[in-house]
């Protein structure tokens, strides 16, 4: 950031040490204007009337606007549909060769850049969580200089970073000069705990020595919980939290997160949870992203009442088995979605299902959704759930639902194998 000329817009939570820094330390270093969009639902529109130099989106943010853009070019003429469509596999080749297409800025990425607010945008940034491949080559693409960090709080913000200009969608980049990072007990892949120990970082906390002691190891490490590995280029990769990689009973290691964003990047898909932990196979519960399912539906004549009803079509089934089947081919044999359900609501904050930066509490699922998951592995066709959900106004109400679960080709072929 260089001075009064940029913009930065605040959308994450002020708590956050990275946020903090560009909305508190930078305007009194480099007198940038700090912005704050009117209300969560005028983000896009404040976006595009602000027009940033400077942005730092958690990955669902970057999902959902991703999400966004393919809806309008659903609604989109012929032509212009034809024209993304064009712009994007232009703009993949080019950045398959390290380059960027003028080409599909001249046919769309410009006129998109400019309707998404991202016209004057020098840096961007995620953190927070591991974003999508998928999602991070869709922005490179469009010509969006995203870029990928790490950090924690604790740790005073940020400590790697992708370099400018880097095209990689798998690493959160090389650490700063003068701050250490290591990976504690890697296996025989490198894959193991990633510690990290910066000039900045915190004593402990406060008046809780125990918390103190289980986070920083003898030698003044932290220990973040979450698995990575060093690339061949010294760059961080950040896979998971090292409690949710799990192995399935057949002695599988995979990465739940991993394969949730990948299926996340479809436009239908919302949410993901992939289970599989000490299961023969793996199998997911999903959510329709009810923005882009509704258009789609109403466009064919299909008719629904709500979130749930929609969700129990089977021409939506069918929609999310087509996305499902997609991510299936991308993923080694082993880790493929045998079976799926489509929930019948969103996962909510309020009932303790996501956190409020959208981190799905797996606990939470396994415990609340025992019944459909055990149904998913029994190989019913369906499962009736009764359960408890929480409303906008805070009142909470018992709810019923039946849910089909479908299989993918990968279960298919396995069972004929099987026999």
């Amino acid at each position: 950031m260089r001075g009064p000329g940029d913009e930065y817009v605040s959308v994450l939570a002020l708590p956050w040490i990275v946020e903090q820094i560009y909305v508190v330390a930078m305007p009194l270093i480099s007198r940038i204007r700090v912005n704050f969009p009117e209300s969560q639902d005028t983000v896009m529109q404040d976006l595009r009337e602000i027009g940033p130099t400077h942005l730092l989106f958690a990955p669902r943010v970057w999902e959902q606007i991703a999400a966004d853009v393919r809806s309008r070019i659903l609604d989109a003429n012929p032509v212009n549909r034809r024209l993304f469509d064009l712009a994007y596999r232009l703009g993949y080749e080019a950045l398959d060769r390290g380059r960027r297409s003028r080409l599909a800025d001249l046919l769309m990425f410009g006129a998109l850049r400019d309707r998404l607010g991202f016209r004057r945008l020098e840096s961007a940034s995620t953190g927070g969580a591991a974003l999508g491949p998928d999602t991070f080559r869709f922005f490179l693409a469009m010509g969006v200089p995203l870029r990928q960090l790490y950090g924690q709080t604790e740790l005073c913000g940020a400590y790697t970073i992708q370099k400018l200009g880097e095209i990689d969608y798998e690493s959160s980049g090389h650490p700063f000069p003068g701050y250490e990072v290591r990976i504690a007990d890697p296996d025989e892949q490198g894959l193991g705990e990633i510690q990290a120990k910066t000039p900045g970082m915190f004593l402990g906390y406060w008046r809780n020595e125990e918390a103190t002691r289980e986070s920083l190891t003898p030698d003044g490490f932290m220990r973040t919980g979450d698995a990575g590995y060093f690339d061949a280029k010294g760059r961080l990769v950040v896979v998971d939290r090292l409690k949710d990689l799990a192995v399935t009973s057949t002695g599988v290691r995979f990465s739940p997160q991993y394969i949730e964003n990948k299926l996340k990047f479809s436009p239908y898909i919302g949410e993901a949870v992939v289970i599989g932990r000490n299961r023969p196979w793996l199998a997911a519960i999903l959510c329709i992203r009810w923005s882009m399912v509704s258009k789609w539906a109403e466009e064919r004549g299909i008719p629904f009442t709500n979130y749930q009803n929609l969700s129990a079509q089977p021409a939506v089934c069918d929609l999310i088995a087509e996305e499902v089947e997609k991510v299936n081919a991308s993923l080694p044999e082993a880790q493929r979605i045998r079976r799926f359900v489509l929930l019948f609501k969103e996962l909510d904050p309020d009932d303790g299902e996501v956190t409020r930066t959208r981190k799905v509490r797996r606990g939470v699922i396994d415990e609340r959704y025992a019944p459909v998951i055990e149904a998913i592995y029994a190989g019913l066709p369906k499962v009736h759930f009764v359960g408890e959900i929480t409303f906008e106004d805070g009142r909470r109400g018992r709810v019923e639902a039946e849910m089909e679960i479908r299989d993918t080709r990968a279960h298919g072929e396995a069972l004929q194998e099987a026999a």
